[in-house]
């Protein structure tokens, strides 16, 4: 697991909080509602829980940059709420002001799967947030740590046209993913003390990004574990970054 107790049980009682409030006593439209959203998909006959972060500024009137987070082994089930508790979730928690976004936290069900196998729920869940609400295609990111990492690399190399911007955190590819995103723009974060996934895994798909053309910014941060993602959200400004990028 990626959390402790503490955090998580404040986590659980906030994100709850959140999600209660958010369903009013009578019908509105979807995109009136605040704050963390329980939602679902059925996607192959199967409902698929997932999170959505709508910001105190959405205006429903106006296209909103929208970022979607790919979570982490210790993360993964079917409960639809535990991937907006680690990484990005807890940082748009603690200070919102720095993620002016709608933020989709689709959950990988089972650990044992990669992210690019679960790319039909990933896409059915952001093709009905696309429908609740306003969302910027020219301003599309994704991001993710560890397993999610991993995925935002293949699910970037899956459809590259996508994103105008990816982050991927302690993750891992190939030179044939690292082709297939050379174009996209890349802010990668990786601890040099990870024992989970070892830091020449980021530094490799930096040498075959530039190797086919790319750039890829590389963050590594010294005497760092595998938990190299509350200094990459919290820290480094990586929501401004991400709006320095359209497509």
């Amino acid at each position: 697991m990626h959390y402790s107790i503490p955090i998580l049980a404040l986590a659980l009682i906030f994100l709850a909080c959140v999600c209660a409030s958010a369903a009013p006593a009578k019908a509105s439209k979807p995109d009136t509602e605040r704050g963390f959203i329980m939602k679902s998909v059925t996607v192959g006959g199967i409902d698929m829980k997932y999170v959505v972060y709508v910001p105190l500024v959405y205006d429903p009137a106006k296209p909103m940059p929208a970022i979607i987070f790919l979570n982490g082994a210790g993360e993964c089930g079917t409960d639809g709420l535990k991937q907006a508790l680690i990484g990005l979730g807890m940082a748009v928690m603690l200070d919102s002001t720095q993620w002016p976004f709608i933020v989709i936290f689709p959950q990988k069900q089972d650990v044992k799967t990669l992210w690019e196998d679960e790319d039909a729920m990933l896409m059915a869940t952001l093709k009905q947030s696309k429908k609740d609400y306003n969302i910027d295609d020219t301003r599309l990111y994704l991001t993710g740590l560890s397993q999610g990492g991993h995925g935002t690399w293949a699910i970037a190399a899956k459809h590259p046209d996508l994103f105008a911007a990816i982050a991927p955190i302690c993750g891992w590819g190939d030179e044939d993913i690292a082709k297939k995103v050379a174009k996209v723009p890349v802010w990668a974060f990786h601890g040099d003390k990870d024992e989970a996934v070892d830091v020449e895994r980021s530094r490799e798909m930096e040498k075959w990004i530039t190797a086919a053309g790319g750039a890829c910014k590389l963050t590594i941060y010294p005497d760092v574990g595998h938990n190299s993602w509350d200094n990459a959200y919290r820290n480094e400004n990586l929501g401004a970054w991400f709006l320095e990028h359209h497509k």
